[in-house]
């Protein structure tokens, strides 16, 4: 596109160029895209053009100062209120695509590939966007909510593929920072409010706040509640759908634990959820809520209810085993997933691996070293992602809520901690891996190394 049409409604230029692409991130920057450079708190954005014009980019954008370097620069005030204008005008088939958001602390992704397999089994094109990355296109995605640029390329992608519907993962820090702004959604799903990024919210009524804006203002022209969650009602009063639809366990007539999840009845049918954890009965009911509402009946969505699977490293039993991998890093999650192998496996004993990220919410750590404590029969606290932080700080952190009568061992050395544990399984306990699953990296220090719960795993399986 060229770089006029581009800015059309925003700023006259002079320049002249065509524009392959827009970025935000100088690092991941592409031959002939255009660097968009931010002012943040900590920087001018323009810092960053070098980087950018190393992996060649056209031309850049900046906020604040001008800039004399070798490649064009065009000086936008408040750049950053642009954004959407900017992704509008030039991924223009983006808005093509019908879109439903999830939200909440925990289960967003389980809930948007159950809602994708449903409709994969009704045959209906879709994508997701989200924690394990944009699907069909097999792309990665750095945050749960990729900036705004990759989100509205990734639709314009699924547009000219002849997919015509999309479901994405909102994080708060998405919802906050704008990164959906400009997109409107059929559907916006809350799943549940718990304990997390503290670090960044300061408050739980700010965090509270910032996943309910999904809903007001007409961003999402249905809402789907979890009434099961305590912070529901307040959800439901801040919705701006006069007509918002719930969801709860209690939708199922009734439902028990069976070798390989539930047994469960819905709506006359009776089937097997092959999904183990209660929290998996209200993910699944979301799913099947979401897809209701987009027209299909229960004749046509319960039977494929028995075919859901789970997303990778969430509850994931790895071959037949014991051991199980979860990517449960809150509070909330981590006694989900303990409680429900305590159901599952009620004569075995319970192991737990896990430790906390460094520079990020401090004060749920204490709160998991407790939790662990009291759902576990022993544990061994490990390195999560460290990052900036001191690792054996953050263990210290984690032991102040765990009693001294427990059995724990402290192996810093997260692989280490893995086999060692599979290594010394007895035949009567079960593993929880807990706290990065899908994750296929490690970040240590200012260091990104290759690592993933599942693969060293396995190898300590053979």
């Amino acid at each position: 596109m060229e770089i006029k049409s581009l800015l059309r409604n925003i700023v006259n230029t002079s320049e002249t160029f065509d524009v392959s692409g827009l970025s935000l991130n100088s690092k991941t920057l592409e031959k002939g895209e255009l660097f968009v450079a931010l002012q943040g708190e900590k920087n001018h954005g323009a810092e960053f053009i070098g980087n950018a014009i190393e992996n060649g980019c056209i031309g850049a954008l900046i906020d604040g100062r001008d800039l004399e370097c070798n490649v064009p620069t065009i000086r936008i005030d408040n750049l950053r209120k642009h954004l959407p204008t900017l992704a509008n005008n030039f991924y223009n088939k983006a808005k093509d695509i019908e879109l439903i958001a999830i939200t909440g602390t925990n289960g967003k992704t389980s809930v948007s590939h159950y809602i994708s397999q449903l409709l994969d089994f009704l045959e209906v094109d879709n994508g997701v966007i989200g924690t394990l990355g944009m699907s069909k296109i097999q792309k990665k995605s750095i945050n749960t909510t990729p900036d705004i640029f990759s989100i509205y390329s990734t639709l314009e992608k699924y547009s000219n593929l002849g997919i015509n519907l999309a479901i994405i993962e909102a994080s708060s820090h998405a919802l906050t920072q704008g990164r959906l702004e400009g997109l409107s959604f059929i559907q916006g799903i809350f799943t549940n409010l718990t304990q997390d990024h503290l670090d960044y919210h300061q408050t739980m009524e700010n965090y509270r706040e910032a996943k309910a804006s999904l809903f007001q203002h007409n961003f999402s022209k249905r809402a789907i509640i979890n009434r099961d969650d305590e912070s529901h009602q307040y959800f439901l009063d801040s919705s701006s759908d006069k007509n918002p639809l719930t969801f709860g366990i209690d939708d199922f007539e009734f439902f028990k634990n069976s070798e390989n999840g539930f047994i469960c009845q819905l709506n006359d049918y009776v089937f097997e959820l092959p999904l183990v954890g209660e929290f998996n009965l209200s993910n699944a009911i979301a799913a099947y809520s979401s897809v209701k509402c987009l027209g299909y009946s229960d004749d046509q969505i319960i039977p494929f209810l028995a075919k859901l699977s789970p997303p990778t490293g969430r509850m994931q039993q790895l071959e037949n085993s014991n051991i199980w991998i979860d990517y449960a890093h809150t509070p909330d999650a981590l006694d989900n997933a303990l409680s429900t192998l305590k159901k599952h496996y009620p004569e075995f004993k319970i192991r737990v691996i896990f430790g906390c990220g460094g520079d990020r919410d401090k004060s749920k750590r204490q709160i998991m070293g407790k939790i662990a404590s009291e759902n576990a029969d022993s544990i061994i606290l490990t390195n999560d992602n460290p990052r900036s932080e001191e690792p054996q700080v953050i263990i210290d952190d984690i032991l102040a809520g765990t009693k001294v009568e427990n059995d724990i061992q402290v192996i810093l050395d997260r692989g280490d901690a893995i086999t060692s544990a599979i290594q010394n399984l007895g035949e009567d306990e079960v593993l929880l891996i807990a706290g990065k699953g899908h994750e296929t990296n490690q970040v240590i220090g200012s260091k990104s190394i290759p690592f993933s719960d599942i693969e060293v795993a396995l190898d300590a399986l053979i």
